[in-house]
């Protein structure tokens, strides 16, 4: 059983499903030749392939091209369907830092296919996610800035305000499309400068000074 934790508190909770969005930020897309899209791109993550600050990534022996993606995690702290704007910023307890892992030559060869991003997105520790800060001790103003270093050199630095849609948004749209639940978690997206990581590069990813991961490639 995996859960998310909470910054300075033994409080944990059992996390439900993951969803992740993608292409929520306009660079990114771009830089991946793909179009910005009118509804948000959603995909799963299974609980089980969520790790902490201080593990390890596997890189899986069947993808010679693993990259980072760095997102804003939403807590999810109570079951919502349908949810207005103000019922979906509501429903946000706590906020994280993620790292949304991916197999993009495994992805690229599914998306020529038609095929779904399984296998490049839900490898075991794939998903790897800091405490969580309750949004009663920090309130977000979009101004915080989300980075990712490799070994200590930055590769994705923006503000969450780049952000096409903004999280009471993401979660309103998501409630519309499927139920979500006390421990679910919500990857945001992830801003421009995804690039390739290799077996012993050191990871470390921010939330401003809120909330970090650090992590090895192994």
């Amino acid at each position: 059983m995996k859960t998310a934790r909470i910054k300075n508190s033994s409080q944990h909770y059992q996390i439900g499903k993951i969803v992740c969005v993608g292409r929520n930020y306009a660079e990114h897309a771009k830089e991946l030749g793909n179009e910005i899209p009118e509804k948000p791109v959603l995909f799963l993550k299974p609980p089980s392939a969520v790790i902490y600050s201080g593990e390890e990534v596997t890189h899986p022996a069947f993808s010679n091209d693993l990259h980072h993606e760095v997102e804003l995690v939403l807590f999810v702290g109570e079951d919502i369907k349908n949810a207005s704007r103000d019922e979906a910023e509501n429903a946000i307890m706590g906020y994280g830092v993620g790292l949304d892992m991916t197999l993009r030559d495994v992805q690229q060869q599914l998306k020529k296919k038609g095929y779904p991003w399984t296998l490049a997105k839900c490898f075991d520790t794939s998903a790897v996610i800091s405490d969580f800060i309750l949004k009663q001790h920090h309130q977000l103003n979009l101004n915080e800035k989300i980075e990712l270093k490799v070994n200590e050199e930055v590769r994705q630095s923006d503000t969450l305000s780049s952000m096409i849609l903004k999280p009471a948004e993401l979660v309103e749209y998501i409630s519309s499309v499927m139920k979500l639940e006390k421990g679910d978690l919500i990857f945001t997206g992830t801003p421009s400068g995804v690039s390739k990581v290799n077996k012993g590069d050191k990871l470390k990813a921010s939330l401003g000074e809120l909330v970090n991961i650090i992590c090895t490639i192994n």
